[in-house]
């Protein structure tokens, strides 16, 4: 029980603000359905976790933290990069909506983006960490949700008065902070 408790509240504080959440945000203001959206980020995330609680004690036996924060650190500032590109990648998302639809597109975009994401790193540790993995998965997803899912309310009722651009901007910047604080190691000041 302990393994699914602690799993379901880090990764819902570790999910606040977090590039997840801010996506399930903006695909909620862009297509403004937020059943298949919660559907979608549900789907991606059991899988996402799934994978992530699997591989949780090989990968964290693999792979140096040191090397792992630099990863970290570049994809944050990656991402911010990307995010002020919102025309090319709307377009994308576009497209794979009116081929997938909402679900769809929501799906793919929330997998990818929580590929190398804290939160999969959280599932992934604690999977290492506790015996029932099944447990900590099911935590885990749990703590995406309670996360993510006002993140599509608020994005779908206030969709028509945010700015997109504006929206990009500061998800822009909240990425470049993360990752110049990822790679200044800020964490370990504290």
């Amino acid at each position: 029980m302990d393994s699914l408790l602690i799993s379901t509240g880090v990764v819902a504080l570790a999910e606040m603000g977090d590039k997840t959440q801010l996506l399930a945000f903006i695909l909620a203001a862009r297509f403004k359905k937020p059943v298949p959206i919660i559907l979608g980020i549900l789907a991606a995330t059991i899988i996402n976790h799934g994978l992530a609680g699997a591989l949780g004690a090989w990968i964290t036996a693999m792979v140096n933290p040191e090397v792992l924060r630099w990863i970290l650190g570049a994809s944050f500032i990656g991402m911010a990069i990307w995010t002020l590109i919102p025309d090319k990648i709307e377009e994308e998302e576009t497209q794979v909506a009116k081929h997938l639809g909402v679900f769809g597109a929501t799906f793919i975009t929330f997998f990818l983006a929580e590929m190398g994401d804290k939160t999969q790193l959280a599932t992934i540790a604690l999977a290492a960490h506790y015996v029932a993995p099944l447990a900590v998965v099911v935590g885990t997803t749990l703590g995406m949700l309670i996360a993510d899912v006002p993140a599509v309310f608020v994005g779908n009722k206030f969709a028509k008065k945010i700015p997109m651009k504006l929206v990009h901007s500061i998800a822009a910047g909240i990425f470049a902070v993360m990752g110049v604080l990822t790679l200044l190691e800020v964490d370990k000041l504290f």
